[in-house]
């Protein structure tokens, strides 16, 4: 599995939703599954699939999966 692969399977585990709604468009607050409490749930998921500790001003700018990809690329995972 890819990391881009892991990626949206952090999301779909995360978020309760299908792999193929997992796009770059999607952002937080975009569909009812990915509320406040799914976010925090969604960066737990992201820090254990992916090995490591997300900052504070990253989990709060992580707002869209094309997001999330150019956050892990600041800790070398390239998506």
């Amino acid at each position: 599995m890819n990391n881009n692969e892991k990626l949206i399977n952090a999301f779909t585990t995360a978020l309760g939703i299908e792999a193929e709604n997992v796009t770059d468009d999607l952002t937080y607050n975009a569909i009812p599954q990915w509320d406040s409490t799914a976010h925090m749930v969604l960066i737990a998921e992201i820090e254990n699939v992916f090995d490591v500790m997300l900052d504070t001003d990253d989990i709060i700018d992580l707002s869209s999966v094309a997001q999330a990809k150019i956050i892990l690329q600041k800790y070398d995972v390239n998506t």
